[in-house]
Formats: C-alpha cells, sequence, structure tokens
C-alpha cells in the first residue's frame, strides 16, 4: 500500500508537470515557423508548416496526441538544433550526461561531509569544531559558476589534471568521460557537502545524547566504536533524506555547471532549446527531466523503510 501510494503521486504530479509545461510555452515569444524558415517567408508558407507541426489545431488536441506520442517516447523533432533530428536521441544523449554527474557529486559531498560532520560532533565545541562549522559555511557561501572558474584555472589550466570544458562519448572515451566529470562533479559537491556536513552534525549530537549512548559508555565501549557505528547508524535517516533531496536537486538543477564546463547535459539542452524556442525539444527533455526525478524520488521513497521500518507504518 505504501509504494501504491507512492507511485500514483508520481503519475499525478508527472501529468501535472506535462500540463504546465505544454501550457506554458505557449507564453513565450516567438513563432516556431518563423524560426524555421525565417522572417522573410511567405505567408502561405508559414501557414503549412504551422500545419505540419500541428500548430493550427486547438490547444487540447496538441496537448492530447504530444501526450500520447510522449509516453511512447516520441517527443517528434527538433525544429533547429538539425532537421528532422529526433527529439529522443537529443535528450538520450543528454542523460548520461546530467545523471552520472548528479551521482558522482552526490557520492563525493557524502565522503566528505560524512566523518567531517561526525568528528565535529564527537568534538561539539571545541577548535575542531569550530573549523570544520567555518569551513562549511564559507562552502554555502561561494557561488558554483565562480567556484567552477577558480577550479578551471587552477586544476585545468595550471596544473593540467583535468580538462578545462567539454566531455567526448562514453561509447568512444569511458575513462576521459569519466575524467571530464570529475572536476565539475566535485564543484558541485561542495556546496552540497557544507550542507550535509551540518546535518550529520546535527543528527550525530542527537544520537550521541541518547541513554543507550550514555550506557555503552558507562560500559566502557571506545568513543570510537560509539560515534562509528552506534551514533552515526542512528543518523543515517536524516543523511539519506538530505542526500536523495541533494540528488534530485542536481538531476533538475545542473544548467550552470553545465554551461561552464561545456557539458551536453540535459540542463544545457534544455536552456538552449528555451532561447532558441525549439518547442519539441524543451517539451521532451522537461517531460524526460520530471519523469527521471520523479523515478528518483519514487526510488529513495522506496528506500527509506528499509533503513527505517517506522516510515512504512506512518505512511
Amino acid at each position: 500500500m505504501y509504494w501504491l501510494k507512492k507511485l500514483a503521486g508520481m503519475l499525478a504530479t508527472l501529468l501535472l508537470v506535462s500540463m504546465l509545461t505544454f501550457g506554458a510555452l505557449y507564453l513565450i515569444p516567438g513563432d516556431p515557423a518563423v524560426l524555421i524558415l525565417g522572417t522573410e517567408a511567405e505567408p502561405h508558407d508559414l501557414e503549412l508548416v504551422r500545419s505540419q507541426l500541428g500548430l493550427d489545431r486547438p490547444v487540447t488536441a496538441q496537448y492530447t496526441r504530444w501526450l500520447s506520442d510522449a509516453v511512447h517516447g516520441d517527443f517528434g523533432d527538433s525544429i533547429t538544433f538539425s532537421k528532422g533530428y529526433s527529439v529522443s536521441r537529443l535528450v538520450a544523449s543528454a542523460l548520461p550526461v546530467t545523471i552520472p554527474l548528479a551521482v558522482v557529486a552526490i557520492l563525493l559531498s557524502l565522503l566528505l561531509a560524512t566523518p567531517l560532520g561526525a568528528f565535529a560532533a564527537s568534538r561539539r565545541g571545541g577548535k575542531l569544531d569550530s573549523l570544520i562549522l567555518t569551513l562549511s559555511q564559507t562552502g554555502l557561501s561561494i557561488p558554483a559558476f565562480w567556484l567552477g572558474i577558480l577550479a578551471i584555472q587552477f586544476f585545468a589550466v595550471d596544473l593540467g589534471w583535468f580538462p578545462p570544458g567539454s566531455m567526448p562519448k562514453w561509447s568512444a572515451d569511458p575513462a576521459g568521460a569519466a575524467v571530464s566529470l570529475l572536476l565539475p562533479a566535485l564543484v558541485l559537491a561542495v556546496p552540497r557537502a557544507a550542507i550535509l556536513t551540518r546535518i550529520v552534525r546535527t543528527a550525530m549530537l542527537e544520537a550521541l545524547g541518547e541513554e543507550y549512548i550514555r550506557t555503552a559508555r558507562g560500559k566502557g565501549v571506545s568513543e570510537w566504536v560509539i560515534v562509528s557505528k552506534h551514533a552515526l547508524k542512528n543518523a543515517l535517516v536524516s543523511i539519506s533524506t538530505v542526500a536523495g533531496i541533494q540528488l534530485i536537486q542536481l538531476l533538475a538543477g545542473t544548467i550552470v555547471i553545465e554551461q561552464v564546463f561545456s557539458l551536453p547535459g540535459l540542463g544545457r539542452l534544455i536552456l538552449s532549446s528555451v532561447l532558441l524556442r525549439d518547442l519539441p525539444v524543451v517539451q521532451g527533455a522537461v517531460f524526460a527531466g520530471a519523469a527521471l526525478i520523479l523515478a528518483v524520488n519514487f526510488l529513495l521513497d522506496s528506500v527509506y523503510p528499509l533503513i527505517d521500518p517506522r516510515i512504512r507504518g506512518v505512511a
């Protein structure tokens, strides 16, 4: 019953997103037919293109047809990137950039935040705690685009450890593609690690204040075992919840970093499509992105009851 409710909510949200996306694009000024033929095209030629695109039909009919095709994975063809180029192919080529980028960024943020937050909690009020809190505040204050530019200058240009931008296809150069994602993933991980560090610290402090922790200390259990095994285990729900939210945010919000590092991801594709008023690409990319985010959210909601069975009972 828990998973059925989540699945129904996911499908309802996806339907609402499709309606809002389809309707909002008609508020953007510009005519797709003019973009295809140019401003000097004859009126009858423009009407012919609008008819071919289905823009002369009622909005409800256009939406019904588009949604039916979208469910089957057909988002139509791009009108600006390349004549007759499938939107599904454009989206499919962007997802292998955005998904690994977001996942690696979250993994790096967890690797940074978990030990830092645990150390800060175990040294509450000390110099190490103050230093970690200061570093986390600094990480939150640095704009992502500026941090990206600094990272490119230092790690790519000065040291030559990473490529300064762009990314080869996974099929052509898997190692090169992986290396190309490391630096932008690290840039994305810094502010998220700063948030997670504070979440880990707070959750660990709450766990360390529990009665069973005092009992374990009274029995002579080492502080390392108490922190790493008992307290961290109980803080896992809070940590995983925030990390899951951050992963969802990254899947929808890597546009700035994709622009800075010239990565052909989903965010950059959507931005380019909006600027070019390529309606089929915008609609397809947003719908696919929303479906991906909702699917990840559903998977995360399915994992939480396994971490804490009480969640299932409450739901």
